[in-house]
């Protein structure tokens, strides 16, 4: 396995805050500042990247020696902990893609998240052969050497192309959001190493108005509104007649991660490349009114999720958007006899 990643760095960044020409003391750049979305992401690149070569390296090569039970089983828990790898792939799918399409920089969408799928399912594949391990050292041996590998060329992708990208084009405030959102989604074999304070104080806050709707029947504040939709015991999501994220449901208890910063984009760069032809198709068939709802169900970790896609249209029949409806149907499926409120 010396074809694969050289040794790294491990240490964290702790610099002694450098002078300017002015003699002034200049901040730490922003992936030395612990707690910031950047610092965060090398930290678990560099715990990533010991776990594959003190682990995993080194659990291979006992298993290519000896392919018992016990190297087998040390394999497949290694296999395991890089299942985590999904919360930095989504943090990095979820709230730093869609800041660079803002500035038109899609090459990370496009190509970036198809290989981290790629490498999500060479994990899997990779444990469900150890997990039923039938003799056959080979395509293990060579299940673990992709994921060792791809995950490792996804590494320098991120340190050498990725972050200098988003480092160059995202503001503080936008650095802030993907920060205050981060904890939704998690961290992947470690996390931030303290809160980031950026040099000026954050977002300004705004205050919701409690200004009244009216609505054909009845009458609610904002906040109400607000309220009623994150207590509905589903999750919402609207996407208008242009395909963009308007607004998604912010209940206890979510299904799907969402982040707000997928708020205000497309609906096909929220997706994995291999299922937007999926959503596309559907979104045609809407706004052509060839249907008015589809409906899916899945198995998701330990939930079975019903999700209901409706066109929402206007009086006049006009397309005006898609609602998405996601539900855990579990505790529906369980119900059995009656239960009455008595009178």
């Amino acid at each position: 396995m010396s074809e694969l990643i050289n040794n790294r760095e491990h240490q964290d960044h702790h610099s002694s805050p450098a002078q300017n020409n002015n003699g002034e003391t200049a901040l730490p750049k922003p992936e030395e500042q612990p707690g910031h979305p950047i610092h965060t992401f090398i930290r678990e690149n560099k715990a990533i990247d010991k776990h594959l070569r003190e682990k995993v390296k080194v659990h291979l090569e006992a298993f290519i020696q000896e392919d018992n039970g016990e190297n087998a089983y040390k394999l497949l828990e290694d296999c395991i902990l890089l299942l985590d790898l999904d919360k930095h792939y989504s943090r990095k799918e979820n709230l730093l893609f869609p800041y660079l399409e803002k500035y038109g920089i899609y090459g990370p969408t496009n190509n970036m998240w198809s290989i981290d799928d790629y490498i999500r399912d060479g994990i899997k594949d990779a444990k469900n052969l150890l997990e039923d391990y039938d003799g056959d050292k080979q395509k293990v041996t060579n299940a673990v050497r992709f994921i060792f590998n791809e995950i490792s060329a996804m590494i320098y992708r991120e340190e050498n192309i990725l972050f200098p990208m988003a480092l160059k084009n995202l503001t503080e405030d936008e650095w802030v959001k993907i920060a205050h959102e981060s904890d939704e989604i998690g961290f992947c074999l470690t996390g931030p190493q303290g809160e980031w304070k950026p040099e000026r104080k954050g977002i300004a806050g705004k205050a919701i108005s409690e200004g009244y709707i009216k609505m054909e029947t009845g009458i609610l504040s904002l906040k109400q509104l607000e309220l009623l939709f994150n207590h509905l015991p589903v999750d919402i999501t609207f996407i208008d007649h242009e395909d963009v994220v308007r607004y998604f449901s912010h209940g206890k208890e979510r299904i799907f991660a969402r982040t707000k910063a997928v708020i205000g984009r497309t609906v096909q760069n929220c997706h994995p490349p291999r299922s937007v032809h999926a959503v596309e198709e559907l979104l045609k068939d809407f706004k052509a009114g060839r249907k008015d709802s589809e409906d899916f169900w899945i198995k998701f970790k330990d939930k079975y999720v019903y999700i209901r896609y409706f066109a929402v249209r206007d009086e006049n029949g006009s397309y005006a958007g898609t609602l998405e409806f996601t539900q855990n149907i579990n505790p529906i499926q369980e119900i059995e006899g009656e239960k009455r409120i008595l009178l």
